[in-house]
């Protein structure tokens, strides 16, 4: 049996408007183990992101325990957060988010800068997770001269390169066409299984989701 990773016990997450309280997580319990691929999916407004942003430790529940890797990381300060989500998490966005002043291998690049490693150090890892996601060979391209699903690749590339705890990814087929989007879904099937990562992801789209081991859906809140 795979260890528990991901704890979240009675986590809800409210915003305020004014004094207006809008609830949009309510109580929710789970748990993730280590190698698992778990898919979240839900309406619009369902709390999906939400809920990705409080394991990320991007936002802080308003209530309820936060446990990764037997860390409350809902108690940690914006400082140990920081530091936390460096060294544990990988982030996956929609829209890829690269910087179009870089390189694909400068994007990669970036979050090693915040570790004390030396330049071939980096270039080391930047080329294997290059490698990994197949694009090594346009390492020295700008994400202007490269496919929206090979941008997505270099954005999952810049996500391993620092060997994160946990992979985290927010729609990220959902600015793709269906021949990208089933390439970026068999890269992330690769990651799961071949590098034991444990993968959360968010998705509106059913055809992604069947890649996952697990799909747990989201409606007004209430964990399914």
């Amino acid at each position: 049996m795979a260890e528990t990773l991901v704890q979240v016990r009675n986590v809800s997450k409210s915003y305020y408007r004014d004094s207006l309280e809008i609830p949009v997580l309510e109580n929710i319990s789970f748990d993730i183990p280590e190698g698992e691929f778990l898919a979240l999916m839900g309406p619009s407004g369902s709390g999906k992101t939400t809920l990705l942003n409080l394991i990320s430790g991007i936002d802080q529940p308003s209530a309820g325990e936060l446990l990764v890797g037997g860390k409350n990381i809902a108690s940690l300060g914006e400082g140990q957060l920081a530091r936390w989500r460096s060294e544990h998490i990988g982030l996956v966005f929609q829209f890829y988010n690269l910087l179009p002043v870089l390189t694909a291998f400068e994007n990669v690049e970036l979050p090693l800068l915040l570790y004390k490693l030396s330049k071939s150090e980096r270039r080391q890892r930047v080329e294997t997770a290059l490698t990994i996601v197949g694009l090594k060979d346009r390492m020295d391209h700008y994400p202007r001269q490269l496919s929206g699903g090979q941008e997505q690749r270099v954005a999952i590339a810049r996500a391993i390169v620092s060997d994160p705890t946990l992979l985290l990814a927010d729609e990220p087929t959902g600015d793709l066409d269906k021949q990208s989007a089933e390439e970026i879904m068999t890269l992330m099937s690769r990651l799961n299984k071949e590098f034991n990562k444990t993968i959360i992801m968010v998705t509106h789209d059913p055809r992604a989701a069947e890649y996952a081991h697990v799909q747990r859906h989201l409606d007004k809140g209430e964990l399914q």
